[in-house]
């Protein structure tokens, strides 16, 4: 796996695909700047080396030049964080570029304009990519977030630079993380999936039962497996097309020797609403017009015990509806647990969008080993699938 350890970047042109797809204020100013401080540590190693960066990276899904999705937006945010001034060029291929580039000296760096305001990034366009392949001398690919895309930038334009290319250090990171946990894991391992469906973790479930000791399937798809054992659930969430291949999980972790944890109790509400009146039922008792909301305390405290027992740790999912305060609680004594036991060595990756809001929102980002900055490319690593993105570059 290339790094950027294997390359002398000094006087040489960087192309780094980056993923500044942040969110924007109705002033067009960010929000949350994570990915672009998560692709610092890219840029300025290529840059204290004497080399300079041409950074690529798309906004939002435009239609056409849209001011709105103009990376022109981040550049104030971007220069800030990065400590740099950020050059810019209302453009990513074209004559207004060939000049940006040729006047780019070392230490500079310069952010080409969305490349989604042509139609051939997403569509894979092999002209196009060879255009942009011509800004740089070396090829980095440090967006994990599109690396399940094999559009223009992300994969390729990685054709053109044949031995020259290579992994940035958050892709580097992400790919080492995500390893650690399916192949190179200390025993005991534990997966905790949450979230509402099951429909969207059934490939990831599969793929993980021969690498886990535990799991644990919370929030809102854990009422599936429990009517599919006879559980009354109430007004909760549920997919009963999904009943039998609930059973049938079950089936497979037993065979295997894996551990199934499930909530014992939940809050219960009587309605979705930050205000509703609220009791502590059993999982399988919840009465007609109630829905369970969040992991109740019994279920806590097993999945504290369970958790404080393993050397390594992936959490994907919440464990109720953690954007609503009085049903947050079973998600942070989660995230508690995992901080305790990450202070005691276990390895502990946290991945998955609402995961990630989640930690954040709670103060838990610097309490676990890594977080995860691709939700979908993450997902698709757990289902066992080669992502384009990194391929392209391990040719």
């Amino acid at each position: 796996m290339k790094t950027l350890k294997d390359f002398n970047f000094k006087n040489k042109k960087a192309l780094i695909r980056v993923d500044f797809n942040v969110p924007l204020n109705d002033n067009l100013e960010v929000t949350d700047a994570t990915r672009i401080q998560a692709a610092k540590s890219t840029i300025i190693d290529i840059l204290e080396q004497n080399g300079s960066c041409v950074l690529m990276s798309h906004l939002g899904r435009p239609k056409g030049f849209q001011n709105e999705f103009s990376l022109r937006n981040i550049v104030k945010k971007a220069t800030e964080i990065l400590g740099v001034q950020v050059k810019f060029v209302a453009d990513c291929i074209g004559h207004k570029v060939d000049e940006a580039i040729a006047n780019l000296e070392a230490g500079e760096i310069l952010l080409l304009e969305n490349l989604r305001f042509y139609d051939e990034e997403k569509n894979g366009d092999v002209a196009f990519a060879e255009k942009l392949s011509k800004f740089g001398d070396i090829y980095v690919n440090d967006a994990f977030g599109t690396a399940h895309r094999a559009h223009a930038s992300t994969t390729i334009v990685a054709q053109f630079f044949k031995e020259n290319k290579c992994f940035g250090n958050l892709l580097a990171r992400e790919i080492e993380s995500i390893d650690k946990v399916l192949n190179n894991s200390e025993k005991p391992v534990l997966a905790i999936l949450g979230g509402a469906k099951v429909s969207s973790k059934i490939t990831v479930i599969e793929n993980i039962l021969d690498k886990v000791d535990h799991l644990i399937i919370g929030g809102g798809m854990s009422f599936t497996f429990i009517k599919a054992q006879g559980g009354k659930i109430g007004n909760s969430i549920c997919e009963d097309d999904k009943m039998e291949l609930a059973l049938d999980i079950l089936n497979k972790a037993a065979t295997k020797g894996v551990q199934v944890h499930i909530p014992v109790d939940v809050i219960a509400a009587d309605d979705f609403s930050n205000d509703a009146n609220t009791q502590i039922c059993n999982i399988n008792e919840i009465p007609e017009g109630w829905e369970g909301v969040d992991a109740g305390p019994k279920s806590r405290e097993n999945f504290d015990t369970i958790v404080n027992q393993c050397k390594t740790i992936l959490w994907n999912g919440p464990l109720g509806v953690f954007e609503m305060e009085s049903f947050a609680g079973g998600t942070i004594a989660l995230g508690n647990a995992i901080d305790k036991a990450t202070q005691n060595g276990t390895f502990s990756l946290v991945g998955g969008g609402d995961s990630v809001a989640a930690v954040k929102q709670f103060g838990f980002a610097d309490k676990v080993s890594y977080v995860s900055t691709g939700g979908g490319a993450m997902l698709e690593m757990l289902e066992g699938k080669s992502l384009p993105g990194i391929t392209a570059i391990l040719k």
